[in-house]
């Protein structure tokens, strides 16, 4: 899994850095990494260019006491880029591909309470012209995943850097953590830029900047907010995106949860509901590499008894939602 030729070891260890911590001043990398503030700043200004680089805050659903799902919708082709459009619009989804030849949509939904995941999964979704199945899919226990990303397995940055780089440890609290408006307005402002300066957020917010300071600290030190790198796999080498649903015996479940959160191929696994108890998010070169993985790798694995195999042909939402530009005629 080495980079791909578009970016050199310096934008790697950078990538790598930040998704470390995604607030990271670009001094301390700098000093990290052994270059000048000047270097990082135009790498990092690169990168939002060549590899379309974001660093948003995004919050963990398990410290707040809500449950991920994903989501799988089939539907006729026709209007699988419109579906996946409309769901990648909605606030609250964070994941949304084109997958089997155009004929599923999928996506990661966190709904902030019960009802608004009744209204989409049992209301809205159903209603949908042209979805012809739709099955959802709790996320019960993340083996890899959140704030551990493909980058933190990209061996760009030493042990040392790692190191100096890496934010304090995540506090152990008992119990789910409150959120007033005022912390909800600064998530908020945080999901669509990570990197915004305390006066950016100041103003976004209409809090102090001291205030905007303690509350930042405190949702990062309970483990509520967290930074992701959202970026171009492709220049990273990865031609080839699969979602594996793997059929597990109960027994193994943590076995090969804990086994799959150490390939590096892997960049998500989580135990779900439904009838494939794993879900497996992986990176591969090409389709080659992609089988060798699944009969050298998965197939060593025991207590899996069966696999299916999603190709993402086109991610629609990362962590946030582009939409596609057409060239004009």
């Amino acid at each position: 899994m080495e980079p791909g030729a578009a970016l050199d070891p310096l934008d790697l260890k950078l990538l790598q850095a930040l998704q470390l911590d995604g607030r990271a001043p670009f001094s301390r990398i700098a000093q990290v990494l052994g270059v000048s503030d000047q270097t990082v700043a135009r790498r990092y200004r690169g990168l939002r260019t060549r590899a379309r680089l974001k660093v948003l805050g995004v919050t963990d659903e398990n410290r707040l006491g809500r449950s991920s799902w994903i989501v799988r919708l089939r539907c006729t082709p026709d209007v699988a880029e419109q579906l996946a459009g409309a769901l990648a619009r909605r606030p609250d989804t964070s994941y949304v591909s084109l997958n089997s030849g155009g004929t599923e949509v999928m996506c990661t939904m966190k709904p902030r309470s019960r009802e608004a995941r009744d209204e989409l999964l049992f209301d809205r979704l159903q209603r949908t012209p042209r979805v012809t199945s739709v099955s959802a899919h709790c996320v019960l226990h993340p083996f890899y995943g959140g704030a551990l990303g493909w980058l933190n397995k990209a061996d760009a940055l030493s042990p040392d850097e790692e190191a100096a780089l890496r934010p304090p440890p995540v506090a152990t609290v008992a119990g789910p953590v409150g959120l007033d408006a005022d912390d909800e307005s600064l998530l908020d402002a945080l999901r669509h830029d990570g990197r915004a300066t305390l006066t950016e957020l100041q103003a976004a917010t209409g809090q102090s900047e001291s205030m905007v300071k303690r509350r930042l600290e405190r949702l990062r030190s309970t483990g509520v907010l967290y930074f992701d790198v959202q970026h171009d796999a492709g220049l990273l080498g990865h031609e080839v995106e699969a979602m594996l649903w793997l059929t597990v015996a109960p027994a193994s479940l943590a076995s090969v949860g804990r086994v799959l959160a150490e390939h590096p191929q892997v960049p998500f696994a989580a135990a779900v509901t439904g009838p494939a108890n794993i879900l497996a998010a992986t990176l591969h070169r090409g389709a080659g590499d992609l089988y060798t993985y699944l009969s050298e790798k998965i197939g060593a694995l025991e207590g899996v008894q069966s696999v299916e195999t999603a190709l993402t042909l086109r991610r629609v939402k990362q962590l946030s939602y582009e939409p596609r530009r057409t060239a004009a005629p």
